[in-house]
C-alpha cells in the first residue's frame, strides 16, 4: 500500500452516486489539512448532490454516465484513465452505486477501499440495512474493507457494531450506521495515509493495522 511522507499530501478520488453524504465527512475531517487531498470526485450520476459538495470545495469533478459508453468495461476504463490523471494513490467508494469491473479492480489493486453498512461478510450487496432488519438481528454496523472482484468481499480494514433495539425503526438505524460511517471511513483513510494499514503479503485475506479505530 502507498504511504505518504510528512512532508506532502496523500492524494485521494471519491466516486459517489448520490448525495455524498460520506464524501462531506471526508471533505471536513480530511481534505486541505496537510494529510490527505481529494484530488478529484467522479460520479456515474450527473445529477449527484456529491458533485456540488465537491464544487463547493473546489474539487474538480467528472461523469462517467453509463449510457455514454458501451458497456462498463468501456466506462470503466475512461474513469481509470481520468484517476491516474489526477495522480490519486487511493480510490474511496462512497455511496458508488455501480459495480467495477474487474479489470478496474487489476490496475488499481490494494488501492480501492469502500464503506458498506454491515458487518461483512453478513448482509453483503444492495441495502443491507433492510436485509438485517428482515432478518432481527440484534446487532449490524459497518465495514470499511479494501475491494476486490467479489461484491464486498474485499479484505477488512475496520468494523464497528451498531446495536439494533427492538423499537428502532428503519430511519433510526440508517441515521446510527451513517454516524459510524462518517467517523471510522476518514479515521481508515488517513490511516492509509499514514501508511499504517496494509494488506498482509502472505495473505491477502488479512489487513495488519498498527492500532484499533476508535469505537467512539
Amino acid at each position: 500500500m502507498p504511504g505518504v511522507s510528512s512532508s506532502s499530501s496523500f492524494p485521494i478520488v471519491v466516486l459517489a452516486s448520490g448525495g455524498g453524504t460520506n464524501l462531506q465527512a471526508i471533505l471536513d475531517q480530511l481534505h486541505g489539512q496537510g494529510e490527505v487531498e481529494v484530488v478529484g470526485v467522479a460520479s456515474d450520476k450527473p445529477g449527484a448532490y456529491a458533485l456540488e459538495r465537491a464544487t463547493a470545495a473546489k474539487v474538480p469533478t467528472a461523469v462517467f454516465p453509463r449510457d455514454a459508453y458501451p458497456d462498463r468495461e468501456a466506462r470503466d476504463a475512461a474513469m481509470a484513465d481520468w484517476i491516474e490523471s489526477t495522480g490519486a494513490e487511493l480510490i474511496a467508494l462512497a455511496g458508488y452505486m455501480q459495480l467495477v469491473s474487474a479489470s478496474f479492480v487489476e490496475r488499481f489493486r490494494g488501492r480501492i477501499v469502500n464503506v458498506h453498512p454491515a458487518l461483512l461478510p453478513s448482509f453483503p450487496g444492495l441495502d443491507a440495512i433492510g436485509q438485517a432488519l428482515n432478518q432481527g438481528v440484534k446487532v449490524t454496523g459497518v465495514t470499511v474493507h479494501f475491494v476486490d472482484e467479489g461484491t464486498d468481499t474485499g479484505p477488512v480494514i475496520s468494523q464497528q457494531a451498531v446495536e439494533v433495539p427492538a423499537n428502532w425503526d428503519r430511519d433510526e438505524l440508517e441515521a446510527a450506521i451513517h454516524a459510524v460511517e462518517h467517523r471510522i471511513y476518514p479515521e481508515a483513510i488517513g490511516m492509509i495515509a499514514r501508511g499504517e494499514v496494509r494488506i498482509a503479503d502472505d495473505e491477502p485475506r488479512k489487513v495488519n493495522v498498527k492500532h484499533q479505530i476508535s469505537g467512539k
